[in-house]
């Protein structure tokens, strides 16, 4: 009896089972998803890089501190369109003029030495060692007069050889006083020659000094070298600022630079003379245009990123785009027009193929396509889709193969 029971009770509880996966499976084939859906749509299409860049003038001029001293007029203020020859500031420059001074002084010295030195020496100097040549060749050529006398005389029992032998040491004494103020002169040649070197090195020397102070008082008077921009002017009446400190910085900004950070990847499809589009947060929807013209050199690495440099040319005619600013850049690689287009998010991979879930009776059938040029937000469609045609976006339904759906249409 109990046996018979429990074989029952087994049989109603498989036939539930049964019965309940039954239902789930005839609910499943007739349940439906909402779907968000998109037209395949012909538009003018643009391959696009996507990237970051930042804002640079083309031809800026920077001016530095020379020297340390304090900042004595302002005349001008940082956005302040400037003219050429136009005065921005001037420093405190009395140190330098009283040493400007002094070096001119010591250069004058210099050169007079130098010219003495060039002449062969001290002309009072030169003088005395050629007067006691002369003196010592005309005592020497007296001796010798004598000498010849003597010798004749004693010959003929005239003179005695006493006489004789005192004339030849004085002879002799004579010839050494010759040489003697030969080489003394010749000393004070040699000397010159040497002095013209090493004065010649100290004239040059106090050149340079002068030089230099010269381009130090004139960079205390800051003027504008062209028109242009004051982009950056960090000083004020008063301020103390090193040798070194950045003073003003300046350029033409209606035509800036734009150098753009370009993924290594992305590298081989930039070329030169492709259209650039500038985006600044600081100016929601505004876009300033621009080409590309100077190809990356090199891969340096950025943070995280390997990427080339690119510089772009781009018109800011109206200067509200400012220098060393970060900006959004779109680099355009391609363009198609009246191109056949889907929403980039509908197109799934497949090793090295692409799909769509293409909507017909409102169930899914995957359909495989090729694809062309793409940017950011939508991809070309060479062939496996026809215009009109509507496909499935990701969402929160897992998209399938038949799977019954309400399409729902972005807005």
């Amino acid at each position: 009896m109990t046996s018979a029971l429990g074989r029952r009770l087994w049989i109603i509880v498989g036939a539930a089972l049964v019965l309940t996966a039954l239902l789930v499976f005839i609910g499943g084939r007739n349940s439906t998803a909402r779907v968000a859906v998109a037209d395949v749509v012909r538009e003018n299409l643009s391959s696009v890089v996507s990237t970051n860049g930042k804002v640079e003038p083309v031809a800026p001029v920077s001016f530095r501190a020379r020297y340390p001293t304090f900042v004595q007029h302002v005349y001008v203020v940082e956005g302040q369109q400037v003219k050429r020859g136009q005065t921005l500031f001037v420093l405190d420059d009395t140190e330098v003029q009283a040493d400007l001074a002094q070096a001119r002084a010591d250069l004058a010295a210099q050169q007079e030495a130098l010219n003495v030195a060039k002449a062969g020496g001290h002309a009072s100097q030169l003088a005395k060692a050629a007067a006691d040549l002369q003196k010592a060749k005309a005592s020497r050529d007296l001796l010798k007069r004598d000498n010849e006398s003597l010798s004749k005389l004693v010959s003929q029992k005239a003179a005695t050889p006493a006489e004789l032998e005192q004339n030849k040491l004085q002879l002799t004494q004579a010839e050494a006083d010759v040489q003697a103020s030969e080489k003394a002169k010749q000393t004070l040649e040699q000397q010159a020659q040497l002095d013209q070197g090493r004065v010649g090195l100290q004239v040059e020397h106090a050149r340079a000094s002068v030089r230099d102070l010269e381009d130090r008082l004139n960079s205390a008077h800051g003027r504008a070298p062209s028109d242009g921009t004051l982009y950056s002017f960090p000083i004020h009446q008063g301020d103390f600022v090193k040798a070194g400190d950045l003073l003003a910085e300046m350029a033409n900004l209606h035509q800036l630079r734009i150098r753009a950070f370009i993924d290594e990847p992305e590298l081989g499809q930039i070329d030169l003379d492709q259209t650039v589009e500038i985006l600044w947060d600081a100016h929601p929807g505004q876009i300033w245009n621009g080409r590309t013209e100077a190809l990356p050199k090199q891969v340096v690495t950025r943070g995280t990123r390997s990427v080339g440099e690119l510089l772009c040319s781009v018109t800011n005619e109206r200067l509200d785009l400012l220098p060393n600013t970060t900006v959004d850049v779109r680099i355009h690689i391609s363009e198609r027009p009246s191109a056949l287009v889907v929403p980039r998010g509908a197109v799934f991979i497949d090793g090295d193929k692409r799909f769509v879930y293409r909507v017909e009776d409102n169930r899914l059938h995957r359909r495989m396509i090729k694809v062309g040029i793409a940017n950011p937000t939508k991809m070309e469609v060479l062939s496996g889709l026809n215009e009109n045609d509507v496909v499935a976006l990701p969402g929160e339904a897992i998209l399938k193969e038949n799977l019954r759906i309400i399409p729902v249409r972005q807005e």
